[in-house]
């Protein structure tokens, strides 16, 4: 006689054991037809699942939590069964839910072509109408084996081999096909109303370059398809925001075979980034920091000793000369204990504040890379804060502080907080994890910040704090990160002199605000679409001349500009104004100063912004006074697009 308590802390007593479904309906029809699963004590289930003693239950519909990914989990297997109705030597492998959306993988002896995703969805379409039951049953190992042998699915029955031996597998079957999964699923097919295949791409089965090339199809799929529709219309808007498409349209940098996943940064685009580099630079004095730089190539024996060979090894570009192994630096956190290690320290140094535009190497996977988003060359703004542990929370407060300093000027307002404690594997007591958990929970509550927790994601150090980033078409990005760390200082030997007169070991706060610079201009590029806002832009202003007689006017103008510190171009070509204006608008340079014949009688330029504003006629004390003002208020948006 099963109780089954419910969310809102009701009770409904059974005879009998019951399924979700039972429940649902016992509630409401309205409820039973929008059953998609059922959590019971925590563990997501299908509906059909069978309730036997007294536990807490929560009905999954469109609107909670869980059903997205339920609902792209099951998409994924409409998929999988179109495709193997309108191809059927067709041999399906895996099929997961990702961030946005699913996949499956294919073994298919010719390519998918456009036409083939306009035949498989229509198939999808059909089949979800169908209303078609999602049932599940178990075999052992063997029988699934032989079930898929027989059905040719050769690689189901691979995956099936690496499974241990006595676990007893579930299947899935809708219609006319079956697949192996762990499921949940959704009751029945009507409930994938609305989904899209997005692209096709090669991926190797298992991930390894030595076996059969597969083919993934990408897809998502959502509760409705107002939603679907949103999604496609942020896709479709990031791909016009793309920073690899816009860089190479405004000549900032480009990538090359010869220097996989390493920026060559072209003077544009470098504007950009001294321009960030600077800013970072000034914010951090004012905060305190000691700006410090370490090497790039450092002994291995360092690297082993504070625990990153283990950790990174695979991913570090190592050399050896002179009979020594070196490592060029993944992260600058060993240098920085290194620094603080030159000179006795005394509590009274404490905090003490390093920071280091720290250029890093990571060997990651080809696969991996993007654009400048994930490289293998990058700058970090990197900092970090050798503290007593009484300093922690405090510290935390006022790196939180500087933060949101910081992410505003850049025009970031909308920033989510995540708090990762402590993982299985991990050093240090409890209690000083008690600490250290608690005083990044305080400062986050201190500063009226709402926070969701991560259990276990902490690092094997300490907790850390995540700081993300939303853009404007609602993307999460995860620039920044404040770490606590009472392994690394103890490993390589720092500490300083307490107040008792005894020995201590400093407490390591990492932290990051912007993360890598070269992902973080991606991001900007993005955010702006390549039109940044005048204090970042790579080039403010462009002077322009009418005809040949206003050439030396111009020069001058742009002179003048240029010496009080504004990044500013003339165009002297021989060209019809209107040609050079719609040139440079599209270059998105925020102003463009105009000079004929009655602004060089006056020594004015008339202006226009890169929208089309024409705002008039301004002496060149005056629009320098405007552009320089502009600059310093660090506006987001002051030009109106």
């Amino acid at each position: 006689m099963p109780q089954i308590t419910l969310p809102d802390g009701s009770a409904r007593q059974f005879a009998n054991p019951v399924s979700v479904f039972d429940v649902a309906a016992d509630i409401g029809a309205g409820l039973a037809k929008a059953a998609l699963a059922g959590v019971v004590d925590g563990e997501l289930v299908d509906t059909s699942h069978v309730i036997e003693n007294d536990a807490a239950l929560a009905i999954v519909t469109n609107k909670s939590d869980e059903a997205l990914p339920l609902i792209r989990h099951s998409t994924a297997h409409l998929l999988a069964q179109a495709v193997k109705q309108l191809y059927p030597e067709a041999q399906v492998t895996i099929g997961p839910v990702i961030d946005d959306g699913f996949y499956y993988d294919f073994a298919y002896e010719r390519s998918f072509t456009p036409e083939d995703f306009e035949a498989i969805e229509k198939r999808m379409a059909e089949l979800a109408s169908s209303g078609d039951k999602i049932e599940r049953s178990t075999l052992s190992r063997d029988e699934a084996k032989a079930f898929f042998k027989e059905l040719g699915e050769d690689y189901k029955a691979e995956i099936i081999d690496s499974i241990p031996s006595n676990e007893t597998l579930s299947l899935y079957k809708q219609g006319d096909f079956t697949d192996l999964c762990r499921g949940p699923h959704v009751p029945n097919t009507n409930h994938l109303k609305a989904f899209k295949l997005t692209k096709l791409a090669g991926a190797y089965w298992r991930g390894d370059s030595n076996n059969q090339m597969l083919q993934r199809i990408y897809g998502t799929a959502f509760a409705d398809k107002k939603a679907l529709k949103t999604h496609l219309n942020n896709i479709a808007e990031a791909e016009k925001r793309d920073h690899r498409k816009i860089g190479k349209k405004l000549n900032l940098f480009h990538l090359q075979e010869e220097a996989p996943g390493m920026v060559f940064w072209h003077p544009r685009g470098w504007a950009i980034y001294q321009a960030v580099e600077q800013y970072m630079r000034a914010r951090q004095v004012e905060d305190g920091y000691l700006e410090i730089n370490t090497p790039q190539v450092v002994d291995y024996s360092l690297w082993e000793k504070s625990g990153h060979a283990d950790k990174f090894g695979d991913n570090m570009f190592n050399v050896e000369t002179d009979d020594r192994r070196y490592a060029v630096k993944p992260m600058n956190c060993p240098c920085h204990v290194q620094v603080f290690n030159q000179g006795l320290k005394s509590y009274r140094d404490l905090p003490l504040r390093y920071a280091e535009f720290g250029s890093c190497h990571r060997n990651e996977m080809s696969g991996a890379l993007h654009g400048i988003m994930r490289v293998r060359a990058f700058t970090q703004d990197d900092g970090h804060i050798f503290c007593a542990e009484k300093d922690i929370q405090s510290e935390v407060a006022k790196f939180i502080e500087f933060l949101h300093k910081v992410y505003a000027d850049f025009g970031f307002t909308d920033i989510i907080y995540r708090l990762s404690t402590r993982p299985p594997e991990r050093v240090g007591s409890d209690e000083a994890w008690d600490r250290a958990e608690k005083a990044l929970a305080v400062a986050l509550d201190s500063a009226n910040l709402p926070w969701e927790e991560l259990p276990g994601e902490g690092a094997f150090y300490g907790p850390k704090i995540e700081f993300s980033l939303r853009d404007c078409i609602g993307r999460v990005w995860q620039c920044g990160t404040m770490q606590v760390d009472f392994s690394m200082p103890g490993r390589l030997d720092a500490s300083f002199v307490a107040e008792s007169g005894e020995k201590e070991v400093p407490v390591m706060l990492h932290r990051a605000t912007i993360g890598s610079f070269e992902r973080f201009i991606g991001i900007l590029i993005e955010q702006h679409e390549g039109r940044l806002p005048l204090w970042l832009a790579p080039v403010q202003a462009v002077v322009l001349n009418i005809t040949d007689k206003h050439a030396a006017y111009v020069e001058e103008v742009a002179k003048i500009m240029q010496n009080s510190g504004l990044r500013t171009e003339c165009d002297l070509r021989n060209e019809k104004i209107g040609f050079k204006i719609r040139e440079w608008t599209l270059e998105r340079v925020p102003y463009l100063l105009v000079a004929g014949e009655r602004e060089v009688a006056n020594r004015e330029v008339a202006v226009r912004t890169r929208s089309g504003e024409d705002l008039g006629t301004f002496s060149i004390d005056d629009i320098q006074q405007k552009l320089l003002t502009e600059v310093a208020s660090r506006a987001s948006s002051a030009v109106e697009e």
